[in-house]
């Protein structure tokens, strides 16, 4: 028998919730900074074990994945949003998904696909006006939109299906803010919100229906994950159902996060002109007209500010999973069936791994001197991030392709403020002037 860990005081019914819902970023920090590697605390109803350490990340993702599950809550509206996709299917099913989807993100074809990414990011600045004002979160977020519809469903969305799928994909995120009073909800209830999201999937799958539909007689020899996922509903084996769920998963997971990765990289460069410079003087010593893969692997600061940015603004924050059977974490007892948190934003800027963790500092990748699993923005072990060298290679080339002609520099003063949702946003989006360099 091992020690309980340590943690706040529940309310009654709502146990932690409203101080997790309230600000879930300084929540697990102040748990971690308060009560060390474990702290245990009540989401609502369910026991939840947050844990901070590595060791804790590398066991529950990687040495013990098989035995974690993903967690049970918000059941009913995630699977209506991603049914069996590959972000929630379990077991050998999620194991021949994950086999079958591999060859679309194989390196030689995300190699391949760097021009459409770098033409697309021409085809959006194109768009701007040298002292002009816009929202680099929706910016980046249009952009990849556009990118992975073309990379995995080998499909032109065009500017208003664009438009519709943006707008439709902020309320599916908006769904899954915390907040205390959706755990007394129930996800059928006709309520304004409710409605919205069931109207935005509706939505959504009718624009996934059209694509389908379109390119249903072009799949031979094809190796984007619309034509692999077609050609296997020919041979049986899977069903319409299927290819709607990975799609949507695609749609929603495949965008979002190096959307925000952008985001906050141009936010941090605009605070840190001196790592602006370096990211400047690199670009223009490396890239010869337009970025290319071969760019991406010299484009070594680049990428020292992309993984620092994700360090900092991990755009998945949070990971969850439950045990399927007892545990033993960091010396106690996590049993069955309760939540194990996973906090990258606690762990990122944790000052045992990071030296002055709040500061933006590229230059600390050149030393590699943290443990492997202090930094884990794509998760781990079987069940890391099917898309990790194709986010990395579109942000790299993103970033390129601007920052040869162009300086995002933000509006605002200050911190930004954050909001907690599938993945973290800015509250308000992120104002830069767009300015030629």
């Amino acid at each position: 028998m091992h020690p309980k860990p340590p943690g706040p005081q529940d309310l009654p019914l709502v146990g932690a919730t409203p101080y997790y819902a309230r600000d879930p970023f300084r929540f697990a920090t102040d748990l971690r900074d308060a009560y060390g590697d474990v702290a245990q605390f009540r989401l609502g109803r369910q026991q939840t074990y947050l844990v901070t350490t590595p060791a804790g990340v590398e066991q529950v993702l990687v040495d013990e994945a098989d035995r974690f599950s993903k967690p049970d809550f918000q059941t009913d509206a995630m699977e209506e949003l991603l049914g069996q996709g590959l972000l929630l299917s379990e077991g050998t099913f999620w194991r021949d998904m994950r086999t079958l989807a591999q060859p679309a993100f194989a390196p030689d074809r995300v190699a391949g696909l760097a021009d459409m990414m770098a033409e697309r990011t021409e085809a959006l600045t194109a768009r701007w006006e040298p002292g002009e004002v816009r929202d680099v979160e929706s910016e980046m977020a249009r952009l990849t939109v556009e990118i992975i519809v073309d990379a995995m469903f080998g499909a032109d969305l065009g500017p208003e299906r664009t438009q519709i799928v943006q707008e439709n994909l902020e309320p599916l995120g908006r769904r899954f803010e915390p907040e205390p009073r959706r755990a007394v909800v129930p996800d059928w209830l006709p309520t304004p919100e409710n409605r919205q999201y069931h109207a935005a999937i509706e939505t959504l799958e009718g624009v996934i229906d059209d694509i389908v539909a379109e390119r249903r007689d072009a799949v031979e020899d094809r190796s984007d994950l619309l034509s692999i996922l077609l050609r296997a509903r020919e041979d049986g084996d899977i069903d319409d159902r299927q290819v709607r769920d990975e799609l949507m998963t695609m749609l929603l997971a495949g965008h979002d996060t190096t959307a925000l990765a952008l985001t906050y990289t141009w936010y941090l460069l605009s605070e840190h002109p001196e790592v602006e410079r370096k990211v400047h003087e690199e670009i223009d010593a490396v890239v010869d007209g337009r970025p290319t893969f071969a760019d991406v692997r010299e484009l070594s600061y680049v990428r020292n500010v992309l993984d620092e940015a994700m360090r900092l603004y991990p755009p998945v924050y949070a990971m969850f999973r439950q045990p399927d059977r007892d545990v033993e974490i960091e010396g106690y007892d996590v049993p069955a069936g309760s939540l194990v948190m996973l906090s990258q934003w606690a762990t990122h800027r944790d000052p045992r791994y990071f030296e002055e963790p709040e500061e933006f500092r590229p230059e600390r990748w050149a030393e590699s001197d943290h443990p492997t699993y202090a930094y884990f923005p794509f998760g781990a072990g079987p069940r890391s991030c099917i898309g990790k060298q194709f986010s990395l290679t579109e942000a790299t080339i993103v970033l390129a392709t601007i920052a040869r002609e162009y300086r995002l520099d933000r509006v605002d003063d200050g911190e930004l403020d954050l909001r907690g949702s599938l993945t973290m946003h800015p509250k308000d989006g992120v104002d830069v002037r767009i300015e030629p360099r």
